[in-house]
C-alpha cells in the first residue's frame, strides 16, 4: 500500500464545490472519476478541506492510499490527461502512511479578489468580485488590522455552523492595490491556522464595506468582538474567492 500527495488547481465555477453531492458535479467527483479510469481502483479522495460551489483552488491538498504501482510522473501525466480543462494535478508526491490532508494541516491561506471602478472587465468577471466604487485601501488595511491574532471570530462564519470552537488565529492580513485599465483590483491574503465556514468572505465583504466609507474601521473590532454575525458585513461572492496553498509540518512538505 502506498499513501499520496495530490495538490491540485482548479477554477471552481462549473463546480458545486470539491465535495461529492447530489445536486450536481463536484471537483472530488471528477478527480476519483480519473483516478479510476487510470488505475482500475476506487477511492475515497480526502482533500484538505471542502470549497463552496464556484470557489477556486490554486493548492488544494489531497491524501489518498492506493495499491497502483505506477511512477508517480505517469500518475500526474494520467490524471490530467483525464480530468477536465478546469482541474489539474500540480504535484503528486509519496508520503508517509500517516500523512493525512486535514487532520495534518497546520495552516491555510487564502486570497479574495475585488476589481472597482467604473466598469467590470467582464474578462476577469468569473474570478473577480466587481465593486463599483473606488475602496479606500489605507482604511481597509487598518480594519483588517484589529483581525490579526487570536480571536474568536463567531461573528464572521455563517449562522448555523456548528464548530466545536469559532476562535482561531490569523497569522497574517494583507491588503494590496493594483492598477489597471478598467480601476483598481484589490487582492485580500488571509492565513490563519484554521477557518469557519464562509469566514474569508464575510471578512471580505466586512472589509469591502468599510472600503466604501459605509462604516470606519473600528466598525470591524466592535463586529469581532460582538460575536454576533447579524454585526459584520455581507459574504462576498464566492467566485472572487482562491484557496491559495495548505502548509504542512516539514516531514509532510
Amino acid at each position: 500500500m502506498r499513501f499520496l500527495k495530490l495538490t491540485i488547481a482548479y477554477d471552481g465555477a462549473n463546480y458545486v464545490g470539491w465535495q461529492v453531492q447530489t445536486n450536481g458535479v463536484s471537483v472530488q467527483a471528477k478527480l476519483e472519476a480519473a483516478w479510476q479510469k487510470l488505475t482500475a481502483e476506487r477511492r475515497r479522495i480526502t482533500s484538505s478541506g471542502r470549497t463552496d460551489s464556484g470557489v477556486h483552488a490554486e493548492g488544494q491538498v489531497c491524501s489518498l492510499r492506493t495499491e497502483s504501482r505506477l511512477p508517480l510522473e505517469t500518475l500526474q501525466r494520467g490524471l490530467n490527461a483525464m480530468l477536465p480543462e478546469d482541474i489539474v494535478v500540480v504535484l503528486c508526491q509519496e508520503m508517509p502512511r500517516e500523512f493525512h490532508a486535514i487532520r495534518d494541516a497546520i495552516a491555510k491561506t487564502y486570497r479574495y479578489q475585488i476589481q472597482t471602478g467604473p466598469m467590470c472587465n467582464v474578462l476577469q468577471r468569473h474570478q473577480w468580485w466587481y465593486v463599483p466604487p473606488n475602496l479606500n485601501l489605507a482604511d481597509m488595511q487598518t480594519a483588517a488590522s484589529y483581525l490579526v491574532g487570536k480571536h474568536d471570530f463567531a461573528a464572521f462564519q455563517t449562522v448555523g455552523s456548528k464548530r466545536k470552537s469559532t476562535v482561531r488565529t490569523i497569522s497574517r492580513l494583507t491588503i494590496s492595490e493594483e492598477y489597471e485599465r478598467f480601476g483598481s483590483r484589490f487582492l485580500i491574503s488571509v492565513t490563519a491556522d484554521g477557518f469557519l465556514y464562509n469566514m474569508v468572505r464575510c471578512i471580505a465583504g466586512s472589509l469591502a464595506f468599510v472600503g466604501k466609507g459605509r462604516e470606519a474601521p473600528e466598525w470591524i473590532r466592535r463586529a469581532l468582538e460582538s460575536k454576533d454575525r447579524s454585526n459584520a458585513g455581507q459574504n462576498a461572492p464566492a467566485h472572487g474567492l482562491f484557496l491559495v496553498n495548505v502548509e504542512y509540518p516539514i516531514e509532510f512538505m
